[in-house]
Order: structure tokens, then C-alpha cells, then sequence
């Protein structure tokens, strides 16, 4: 596969995996606006993980052969979807607030949950 295919499935992929954030981020403030938790962010990076262990699931056997999915969808899509600087960012926020459980509940289950469905997917 070139470098110029390789660069542009990741730029799509990104783009894309963006686009799918911005949409949860507002669907989160739609449905959960008068909670202090960063629902968005922690449904974006969870969906991300999903998507990472069906996809490494799924083609576990056959990524050598679908090169593309690994720049697409892993590297792209997961990249533009997932986002560990916002979650940092809330984090700070909820201590800043002076809201530390939250915060500490925000860091646990961001980390368990994204390790716990990668282990389940990708270990089975």
C-alpha cells in the first residue's frame, strides 16, 4: 500500500471519526445537559473501544490481508473518535469545580471500561 493511500484512509477515517464525536458530544448535551458528568466524552471513548475490539475481533486472522482497516478504522476512525486530551480536560474541570468524586468516578470508569471491553474482545 503507498504512503499517499495510507495517509489518505487515515485522513478519512479521522474526519469521520470526528464528525462521529462532535455528533455523540451533542447528543449527550442534548439528553444529559443538567448533569456536571462529561457523558459525552465517556461514550465517545467507550463506542471507540467497541469499535476497536469488534474490529480486532472480527479481523483478527485477516488484517495482513485488509491492510486498509488498520489505517481506516483503527488508526482513523478510533483516533477522530476517541479522545483522551477532552477527558483529561473534563477531569480537571470536576476538580477544579471542587467536584473531586466525580472527577476520581470519571478517571475509574473511563480507564476500567475501555480496558475491560478491549480485554473481553480481544482476548476471546
Amino acid at each position: 500500500m503507498s504512503s499517499i493511500s495510507v495517509i489518505a484512509l487515515i485522513f478519512m477515517g479521522g474526519g469521520l471519526g470526528s464528525l462521529a464525536r462532535y455528533g455523540v458530544g451533542k447528543m449527550a448535551l442534548h439528553y444529559y445537559a443538567d448533569g456536571e458528568f462529561p457523558m459525552g466524552t465517556l461514550i465517545a471513548n467507550t463506542l471507540a473501544c467497541i469499535i476497536l475490539g469488534v474490529t480486532l475481533y472480527v479481523f483478527k486472522d485477516r488484517l495482513l490481508e485488509n491492510e486498509w482497516i488498520k489505517y481506516f478504522i483503527i488508526i482513523g476512525f478510533c483516533g477522530g473518535f476517541s479522545t483522551f486530551s477532552t477527558f483529561s480536560l473534563d477531569t480537571v474541570k470536576l476538580f477544579s469545580d471542587g467536584l473531586f468524586a466525580l472527577g476520581v468516578f470519571n478517571i475509574l470508569i473511563s480507564v476500567i471500561l475501555g480496558i475491560s471491553i478491549l480485554w473481553v474482545l480481544v482476548k476471546v
